[in-house]
């Protein structure tokens, strides 16, 4: 028995998280044909919440217990959980199905039963490349005199791995990911390549929502203190193994050792996992496009560590 109607997937995944809290199971369904997005927002589409019949009157009890009605009888929706995000990133979407696309990782589209949730895998791809040709476009104009070894390397460094978790970090996105059960147990919320994937996807959301000047604009907001730093030192990259194997023989401490631990994702888009061992101890660990970056993130992390 269909208890609850909204143009609003979120709103309506919300309501169902609130039922099962409460022991109730719920099946979402929608008119709008499936494709690689979630079910559409404001007014592209009624998404209805089904409850058993016997449950029916205890699913709108609980359901109406948790709104607000407002003075003139106005009841406002439910708590937008991305409201916080959108105030963080200084961007408030039309289409908020695209951000909670973007924040549902395959072990969250993986658990859901309805089939109506989508992972955000093609975002990731899509945003990689929309942040990609900014920091490209950005590094043509500004630094006009590196050559295209210095640009290559400067982008690299700029959209690697580490370097997105960090900016993905300073978002708190990590709190606003949907992730499966297995995921969150495991400290998904927190792992480099998570965050990474989520911030690429972030930026292909809002670039389908409103268009290339506001995914520019963000990025620009984004990276502008990496550029800064760049303009300021004329450095392109910075060698972080080499960094730390002086800092380790100024300390008279033996030299590192990198070792891979792992790798995930598929074949196009594998992340290598890398830690740096001194004395038998790990003193860092990062995640890159290659065992190579991975190496130098690892190097960058056991810096930071020793340094502070």
């Amino acid at each position: 028995m269909v208890i609850f109607r909204s143009s609003s997937a979120i709103e309506a995944r919300v309501v169902g998280s609130l039922l099962e809290a409460h022991g109730i199971m719920s099946v979402v369904s929608s008119d709008v044909p499936q494709s690689i997005f979630p079910l559409s927002v404001d007014g592209l589409g009624e998404v209805r919440l089904s409850v058993h019949p016997d449950e029916a009157e205890e699913a709108r009890r609980i359901i109406e217990s948790h709104r607000t009605e407002l003075p003139g009888g106005q009841l406002v929706r439910l708590r937008d959980e991305f409201e916080s995000l959108q105030h963080a990133i200084g961007y408030r979407f039309r289409d908020r199905g695209l951000l909670e696309h973007a924040m549902t990782h395959t072990s969250r589209a993986n658990e859901d039963v309805s089939g109506g949730v989508r992972d955000n895998e093609s975002m990731e791809f899509l945003g990689d490349a929309v942040l990609g040709f900014v920091i490209a476009d950005v590094l043509f104009r500004e630094f006009p005199d590196f050559n295209e070894g210095q640009k290559s390397k400067t982008k690299a460094s700029m959209v690697s791995t580490a370097t997105l978790a960090r900016q993905a970090a300073q978002l708190n996105l990590g709190d606003h990911m949907l992730l499966g059960r297995g995921e969150e147990k495991t400290g998904g919320r927190r792992k480099q390549a998570l965050l990474a994937d989520s911030y690429e996807a972030l930026i292909a959301a809002i670039y389908l929502d409103g268009g290339m000047e506001p995914a520019r604009a963000f990025i620009l907001r984004e990276f502008g203190t990496l550029i800064a730093e760049v303009q300021r030192t004329g450095v392109s990259d910075r060698d972080y193994k080499s960094a730390l194997q002086e800092l380790l023989q100024a300390r008279e401490l033996p030299l590192p050792e990198y070792r891979l631990v792992g790798s995930v994702g598929p074949d196009h888009g594998k992340l290598f996992q890398v830690e740096v061992i001194v004395r038998g101890e790990r003193i860092g660990e990062a995640s890159g496009r290659s065992k190579k970056e991975a190496e130098q993130e690892a190097a960058r992390a056991a810096l930071e560590k020793l340094t502070t």
